[in-house]
């Protein structure tokens, strides 16, 4: 099993946060003859492409002499459980596949997910990386967007 490195992890939370944004992006105008639904997907991602925009300032930081954290084996496995999770990245995994997503409430549902795999990755790599602060700064995003969402889920159930 192939270990990743911190840049490589943080290089998949890029990628993530690319996808997010398409995703959101994608249900906007999916769903944009709903306004309310349509400002709350374009928000959602243009906050995802801040994130990237962290990331990358998280690994231009860290330059080539990064130290590899001690516990960096045990984070390794379990980030990898995460990536290779069916709401990640990679090759047949669900995420670049929006079209089984039919309604609002499935869109809500599938984003929450999304977002709660998301703060998982990002809470482990908090711990591996020497900016913390901002790492915990996204996370309290995540965590917001899963409220966002839920309270708009409960408003579809009205």
């Amino acid at each position: 099993m192939t270990v990743f490195s911190v840049k490589e992890v943080l290089e998949m939370a890029v990628q993530t946060e690319k996808l997010g944004a398409e995703f959101y992006t994608n249900m906007a105008a999916r769903f944009g003859e709903n306004e309310e639904f349509r400002k709350l997907f374009e928000m959602l991602a243009e906050q995802e492409r801040e994130h990237e925009n962290i990331f990358h300032s998280i690994m231009e930081k860290m330059g080539s002499s990064y130290q590899m954290p001690e516990n960096w084996g045990e984070a390794a496995k379990y980030l990898r459980a995460i990536v290779e999770s069916e709401f990640f990245l990679g090759d047949g995994k669900v995420l670049p596949n929006f079209e089984h997503l039919k309604t609002a409430d499935d869109v809500i549902n599938y984003a929450i997910t999304f977002e709660k795999v998301t703060l998982l990755f990002y809470i482990e790599l908090r711990d591996i990386v020497d900016d913390k602060e901002a790492v915990y700064n996204l996370i309290n995003e995540e965590k917001g967007h899963i409220v966002w969402l839920s309270d708009y889920r409960k408003k579809l159930k009205v």
